[in-house]
């Protein structure tokens, strides 16, 4: 049975409309996974002795961090990995089992690059340790917990991907740790340091770990088991119906038409608003960076960047995707580029201007953190909301409003395609800004990344030209991509 689900799984991957772009994807990301393999193999071997050489005693002070470790493991994981996907609705009138169905799933990701890349870094560290004396049977069974913790974020990904009120409260716990960490309130590394120091040093504490990944994959596999169902979590939830006319922007006619299909779009579906929280989030970015002296100052643009750019992001890097469960409708009814292209970016314009608006509160640190922030804005208007827009003729991601919240659907607003289309928009800015400052003057940084900004407006309308017609030129490699995966 599970040989017949890899055998799907492989027809699925090759017969894809898309394979081409898939098969170029995985090659970069192969590349990718050898760089931090390397990384990490690099970092096992020299942290012992890195930390010798500050006169800190290495197994302590690894111990002592790994609360960080794992906490960043799992936020990663939240944006990167991919839970657990599967066409389900064809199986399920087929004589599969669902334990089956649901085990297979959860094996897939066990074998994910985000779990077998950290053994690059306890293995060798490991090695390191049993060489330099310490107990190596005490050092196999630290390893283990090790182990453990990994595939405990594994699931935990699962779970907190699939129920919406626990990853509000995970967020919450996240903030407010990173938060009292950094203001020096509370370190919770004290609490954590004797715990992980104690697998190494107290017998048989290792299956604490043990016993808690059992019980998170024995609740993942109740919990997907249960929503496996047609007429449950894989079925369309009707609610009470409200009406919006929204006619105060008929006045704006075509571009009206489709702002006001957008609004609809982001207050109706779950999915869709979690881009206004996520945006929220992104608010808050500034804090990482703004008044902390670890930083390099070129980052300040890239935090100015963020903030102001939230909604862009998360939302604008998924055009048309949002309008994938439709999209072939949209084409049979002759709708002009332009006006759809517009719509869009004048949704992500009034966003980024009222982001920009609250986070005012970085005065904070005073006017030209805040004018770092409203350069970044300026970007983002200027040329990352070109970038986005264009982005989105070549991510042929579809995107099911209705199954935002069913077992194995997709609810991730970010994922690694989207990452990379990310990187040009960051680099251009933080080389003007970076020029600026290795002239020693910040203000001109600051003048060069919102001429670029000014100019992508001047320009606006051939870029439009540009991206219309890239649009039209990809229309039905993506409807196919859409209806392939609908």
């Amino acid at each position: 049975m599970i040989k017949k689900f890899i055998y799907l799984e492989w027809k699925a991957f090759i017969r894809s409309a898309s394979f081409g772009k898939n098969l170029a994807m995985k090659i970069i990301l192969g590349f990718l996974m050898i760089y931090f393999s390397l990384i990490f193999i690099a970092m096992g071997v020299g942290a012992f002795y890195i930390l010798k050489e500050m006169h800190l005693e290495p197994f302590v002070t690894i111990n002592r961090f790994l609360i960080y470790y794992f906490l960043s493991d799992l936020v990663i994981r939240l944006l990167l990995q991919s839970i657990p996907v599967l066409n389900i609705k064809p199986l399920l009138v087929l004589p599969f089992k669902k334990p089956v169905i649901v085990h297979f799933s959860l094996g897939k990701t066990v074998l994910s690059f985000f779990n077998w890349v950290h053994a690059l870094f306890f293995v060798p560290f490991s090695v390191v340790l049993a060489i330099e004396g310490y107990d190596i049977t005490a050092i196999f069974f630290w390893n283990l917990a090790m182990l453990s913790f990994i595939y405990i974020n594994n699931f935990s990904n699962i779970i907190l991907s699939n129920i919406d009120k626990l990853f509000i409260v995970f967020v919450g716990l996240i903030l407010v740790l990173g938060g009292a960490q950094y203001y020096k309130l509370f370190d919770v590394t004290t609490f954590t340091t004797p715990f992980f120091q104690g697998l190494y040093t107290i017998k048989g504490l290792f299956l604490i770990p043990i016993l808690v990944l059992t019980g998170l994959y024995i609740f993942s596999f109740k919990f997907l088991k249960k929503n496996l169902y047609l007429d449950a979590g894989l079925s369309v939830k009707e609610d009470v119906a409200v009406t919006e006319n929204l006619s105060w922007l008929n006045q704006f006619g075509t571009l009206g038409t489709f702002l006001k299909n957008d609004i609809k779009l982001i207050k109706r579906n779950k999915r869709s608003k979690t881009t206004i929280f996520m945006s929220v989030l992104f608010l808050f970015y500034g804090f990482l960076f703004f008044g902390n002296s670890h930083q390099p100052p070129v980052m300040h643009i890239f935090a100015g960047i963020f903030v102001s750019g939230g909604f862009l992001f998360v939302f604008g890097q998924f055009v048309p995707s949002w309008d994938s469960s439709y999209y072939q409708l949209m084409m049979t009814q002759n709708i002009p580029y332009r006006g759809y292209i517009t719509s869009k970016w004048w949704l992500i314009v009034i966003a980024t201007f009222f982001s920009t608006i609250i986070a005012s509160f970085y005065l904070f640190f005073g006017w030209e953190i805040y004018l770092t922030i409203v350069v970044g804005a300026i970007y983002n208007i200027g040329v990352n909301s070109h970038l986005v827009l264009l982005g989105g003729a070549f991510t042929k991601t579809p995107i099911d409003l209705s199954n935002a919240g069913g077992a194995f659907g997709d609810k991730k607003a970010f994922n690694v395609s989207a990452m990379l289309l990310t990187l040009p928009k960051i680099l251009l800015p933080l080389g003007l800004y970076a020029i600026g400052l290795y002239l020693n003057n910040k203000n001109l940084g600051l003048a060069l990344v919102a001429g670029a900004g000014v100019l992508g407006f001047i320009f606006k309308d051939k870029v439009f030209s540009l991206i219309e017609k890239r649009y039209k030129i990809e229309k039905y490699s993506t409807i196919n991509a859409y209806k392939q995966k609908s």
